[in-house]
């Protein structure tokens, strides 16, 4: 009991294991569709826009626990950017995936082999999935080695659908079997279902996580336009002054995270990473 709270398993791999901030930040950047964007060169763009912010603020208010809050908020924008394009794009292609199967379910009905199967898509799949397939396509030519090619991809796709697509064809070009055009539609038809609830309850959801947003911002606009008087702003270089913008943002962080707990639609993970 002891052992199943706290320590792992003798055999536990690393890689079962949640991932942790490093890898879901570039899953989200590999998501977001942002070519040649790094996780460092992301951490890079946050560090050097908060320092902006604390300079212009600084100088044009001279206040510093206000040029540091804007300066923090500041930081964390490059993140929330890559997030916010990352989750339009997971929503874009969940509606994508299922063609995608079924283009892969047709061609291997046509008699055609996996790796053409897949590399076809690259020409032939939906317009934001043809990339990742058509590289897939020059680095089976160029190796031959699917597997490796397939993980590859996984890496370039670093989606949950695409990660079970992935592992169901590696298992049917390992072990054979007749069973994977009735695979492949069980799956499409699967994916049909889950893009449409999902849909109708972001849809619901979205007036109220929406609110809540301004709920959480408006208290800063209301710093921002308080920042242009200097004699309201001067209330804030005392330490008095910086333990409120310290305690408003300990309570914003925290009421935002509490909205996006409760408001959270569970999201598929990488288990088959």
């Amino acid at each position: 009991m002891w052992w199943s709270c706290w320590v792992p398993t003798p055999g536990e791999s690393r890689r079962s294991r949640r991932p942790g901030l490093g890898r879901a930040l570039h899953d989200e950047v590999v998501q977001a569709g942002f070519s040649g964007l790094t996780v460092r060169s992301l951490l890079v763009a946050c560090v050097i826009a908060a320092g902006f912010v604390l300079a212009i603020v600084q100088a044009t208010v001279g206040v510093l626990p206000i040029a540091a809050c804007f300066a923090v908020i500041a930081g964390a924008a490059p993140v929330a950017l890559v997030r916010r394009r990352a989750r339009r794009r997971r929503a874009l292609l969940r509606d994508l995936w299922p063609e995608a199967v079924d283009n892969i379910t047709s061609a291997v009905r046509a008699g055609m082999a996996l790796p053409e199967a897949l590399g076809q898509l690259g020409t032939r799949g939906p317009e934001e999935l043809r990339e990742p397939f058509r590289r897939f396509a020059d680095d089976y030519r160029l190796t031959g080695r699917f597997s490796d090619c397939l993980d590859r991809l996984k890496d370039r796709l670093a989606d949950p659908v695409g990660d079970r697509l992935v592992e169901s064809l590696r298992i049917a070009r390992e072990v054979g079997g007749s069973d994977l055009g009735r695979l492949l539609r069980t799956l499409s038809g699967f994916l049909r279902e889950d893009a449409r609830t999902r849909a109708e309850l972001e849809t619901r959801q979205s007036w109220t996580v929406n609110a809540a947003r301004l709920a959480v911002a408006a208290p800063w606009f209301v710093l921002a336009m308080l920042s242009t008087n200097p004699e309201s702003v001067a209330a804030y270089s005392s330490g008095v002054g910086a333990g409120v913008l310290l305690a408003g943002a300990v309570v914003t962080v925290v009421a935002y995270a509490l909205m996006v707990r409760i408001g959270r639609l569970p999201e598929d993970q990488r288990v088959l990473r």
